[in-house]
């Protein structure tokens, strides 16, 4: 596949003028969650107002609502004080939907942020103040604190120091998908996420982890930078829903490795060492995570169930019709390595 094939690529590759072209855009994508969707919408346009200078759109990906989310978006379009472009997309999955956003992003720099999560008022600040250095070939992702107190503390990201990935680091959770960013010309190299991953998807998590995976093949670097804070509101009260969140976690990174194990096999060894540390556990070794006692045990087989689910679906013929050809993945290689 080319880029003179798949629309997405060209448009993330012929953007419209200067003169129209939004510093900004905000991609959210929102399924049957109307009421959290417009605290984080009110919480854009605050944002937007704190910094006028750096023009910004919202693009809101409706996949699929019964709820009243179309009406909302209907009626919120015509005072939201910033352009927003509401789109239906019918296929259900995170990726299908962040891959629709995508195609219709004008802003020179992508920022996903998810429906339960709501920026500070000094996000665009640090946005700018970011992509300002002139350094565009990365993916750059914020931090992520609790909304409300009394949500479990899970898919939060509170380092205080600024890094960037290694193989020596897992990359799921390094940089969250609620809050990633990156130059649209990082996107059009890299390309769409990968539909079958992701929540909604066949492989139900990981569209974020893939695409950061991704980047670092094409030779990009992913960095984590402690301020452009949001907060997130995810809701998730009881030990129950942390756990079965936490095994589709697990499900779609076992995928994930497979899946490039071939090009990063590196991510192998992450997996050998969940292994050990589940086998100490068994003998009184500390947990994954002592605070929520979630096990190492559902790592490993999450990791096995989703590696034997991508396989499967690889058997049945389902490819990723939405990844890049090795020509331009190398090019894109050389490209960020010279820079």
């Amino acid at each position: 596949m080319n880029a003179d094939r798949h629309p997405l690529l060209q448009h993330l590759r012929s953007p419209p003028g200067p003169t129209q072209r939004p510093e900004v855009s905000f991609i959210v994508c929102t399924r049957d969650r109307a009421a959290v969707l417009k605290a984080c919408i009110d919480s854009i346009r605050a944002a937007c107002r704190a910094h006028p200078a750096f023009a910004a759109e919202l693009v809101v990906v409706d996949n699929g609502s019964r709820d009243d989310t179309a009406e909302y978006l209907s009626r919120v379009a015509t005072t939201s004080g910033i352009a927003l472009t509401a789109i239906c997309e019918p296929r259900r999955g995170l990726a299908a939907a962040r891959n629709a956003g995508m195609a219709r992003a004008r802003g020179r720099v992508l920022v996903f942020v998810d429906d339960d999560c709501r920026l500070d008022l000094d996000y665009l600040v640090d946005l700018d103040r970011h992509y300002s250095s002139g350094e565009k070939w990365l993916i750059r992702g914020g931090r992520v604190e609790i909304g409300d107190a009394r949500d479990l503390p899970f898919t939060i990201k509170r380092c205080e120091k600024r890094e960037r990935l290694t193989p020596a680091v897992h990359p799921g959770g390094f940089v969250l998908g609620c809050n990633m960013t990156m130059h649209r010309d990082v996107a059009a190299r890299i390309g769409p996420f990968d539909e079958r991953f992701g929540a909604g998807g066949a492989l139900r998590s990981a569209e974020d982890t893939d695409y950061l995976v991704r980047a670092m093949l094409a030779g990009m670097a992913v960095e984590y930078v402690p301020d452009m804070t949001i907060f997130h509101h995810h809701g998730r009260r009881d030990r129950g829903a942390i756990d079965r969140l936490h095994r589709d976690y697990h499900f779609g990174n076992g995928a994930l490795c497979l899946k490039h194990m071939r090009r990063a096999p590196w991510l192998l060894r992450h997996f050998y060492w969940a292994m050990r540390a589940a086998t100490r556990e068994l003998i009184g070794g500390p947990r994954f995570d002592q605070e929520l006692s979630l096990s190492h045990w559902p790592i490993v087989l999450m990791n096995l169930a989703g590696a034997t689910k991508f396989m499967a679906l690889v058997l049945a013929g389902r490819p990723d019709r939405q990844e890049r050809p090795a020509q331009e993945t190398t090019e894109a290689r050389a490209e960020a390595g010279a820079r």
